[in-house]
């Protein structure tokens, strides 16, 4: 009858021996080779009537150490149940623990040794002392409202053609074509195509292209146009290359000059921005505009809360990780096998997630934090309707059909599945914070402390 032993190797690091006499194994053994010998095919014989003695030759060996192994595993499986541990991952089998040789001619007692991480118990102290959190309210200043006018009626205004470019407002329509030493292209039909505003060039563009008209050509070296500050991203965009090409020829041909010409504040431009709220004064646009960017700020600062909050708790809370354990199971125990520079690399980010998942999971089984199925098909309706307009009274009877196939996409649901929860986890802790509101301005809310340094003492 097999025996197990446990022995602590670390802080959160056991030991367990699972040792085996051989009539553990031997009976599997051999109801396994009897099951085989009735399926296995050999050139020569009738399915089922392979010589016992040739099955046991040729796959004795390999399933006699497969037997041994899967009992070692099932009496350690049984005994982590009966002992109700709470464990990382998978057990890994410790290395060079056995000397002997395992032969099925011979059995003998045999033991084998795996490693275990647990799961630690700990408090999360943050919630305990209901400490302190800020939730900011960033105020839409007229400036801002002035900065939007702007860019919507560019956003919605026309492009004008314009014979040559002489304004800052001109939008530029070039491409650009490799030229080798000679300055002659060398593949026309390999060309990068560009549109942007004048006065976003590099200043030597801008010199060069004032007074040319459509369909002239003019060669560049990008590092002579462009200053150092410019040079990398006149390379990424428009010429959709690296450093190296930095002193190679470009053909640039302009195709086309436009300006920009602004949209006039007035009511067709209201309606194509808002096109259901009927707006017809340029004060209640603004009002509108205003009550946009709030909820947009609103969706920032909960963001930032909700980040502030994962910090705290995932800093602040203190639980002993078996780190000896998982840097060997991040190397050893995945489909692809890490280099030890590799696991370090990893190791920091993987602490700070697993550290996030023991919190979240406490905290959702202790407070009963649900999801159902009803709730989630009840969100993904709502994201439908939303994406095609339609409120709550009208009528879809296509609904139905489409729900049922959006249902079946098990990645969606999943997906859907666990955004609601961590939605309700953070709409909890909201209430388990001391939670002080401040108004500041969009200024002094991206100045803020990013909450991981904010948060990062341990």
């Amino acid at each position: 009858m097999a025996t197990i032993t446990r022995e602590q190797i670390g802080s959160l690091h056991d030991k367990i021996t699972v040792q085996l006499v051989k009539e553990d194994y031997v009976p599997s053994f051999e109801k396994a080779m009897k099951g085989y010998a009735k399926t296995v095919q050999v050139p020569g014989f009738r399915k089922g009537m392979v010589p016992a003695g040739m099955v046991k030759k040729m796959y004795g060996p390999s399933i006699f150490n497969e037997e041994i192994i899967r009992t070692a595993s099932k009496e350690l499986e049984t005994y982590l149940q009966k002992e109700n541990l709470a464990i990382f991952a998978q057990p890994l089998m410790m290395p060079n623990e056995s000397n002997y040789q395992l032969d099925m001619n011979n059995p003998q007692d045999v033991s084998f040794s795996f490693e275990i991480g647990l799961k630690p118990t700990f408090d999360i102290k943050p919630i305990q002392d209901k400490a302190k959190l800020t939730r900011y309210t960033i105020e839409v200043a007229d400036t801002m409202i002035a900065d939007e006018l702007v860019r919507l009626q560019r956003r919605y205004g026309k492009a004008e053609p314009q014979d040559v470019v002489s304004n800052a407002e001109d939008i530029i329509y070039a491409t650009y074509h490799k030229c080798d030493a000679a300055g002659a292209v060398i593949d026309a039909n390999a060309k990068q195509e560009d549109t942007v505003l004048f006065d976003k060039l590099p200043k030597g563009m801008q010199t060069l292209l004032m007074g040319k008209k459509a369909e002239d050509t003019f060669a560049i070296v990008p590092n002579q146009v462009c200053s150092a500050d410019e040079l990398a991203a006149f390379l990424k965009d428009p010429l959709k290359t690296t450093e190296a090409d930095a002193a190679t020829t470009y053909q640039v041909t302009l195709t086309k000059v436009a300006r920009l010409i602004p949209r006039e504040l007035d009511e067709t431009l209201y309606a194509e921005v808002f096109p259901n709220a009927a707006i017809t004064t340029l004060d209640a646009f603004k009002e509108k505009l205003k009550e946009e960017l709030g909820k947009e700020f609103v969706r920032i600062s909960k963001e930032r809360l909700t980040n502030e909050m994962y910090e705290l708790l995932v800093h602040q809370t203190k639980l002993d990780l078996p780190v000896a354990f998982l840097k060997r199971w991040m190397k050893e125990g995945q489909e692809k096998v890490r280099t030890d520079e590799e696991v370090e690399a990893e190791f920091g980010s993987f602490d700070h997630q697993l550290r996030w998942t023991l919190i979240s999971d406490k905290l959702i089984v202790e407070n009963k934090i649900q999801v159902n199925l009803e709730d989630v098909k009840n969100s993904l309706k709502a994201q439908v309707m939303s994406y095609f307009g339609m409120g709550a009274d009208d009528e879809a009877p296509w609904m139905d059909g489409y729900m049922d196939k959006i249902m079946k996409d098990e990645k969606t649901i999943d997906e859907t599945y666990r955004k609601m929860l961590f939605d309700r986890l953070f709409e909890y802790l909201e209430t388990q914070f001391t939670i002080q509101d401040k108004k500041v301005s969009e200024e002094e809310f991206f100045k803020l402390q990013d909450p991981h340094a904010t948060h990062h003492h341990h």
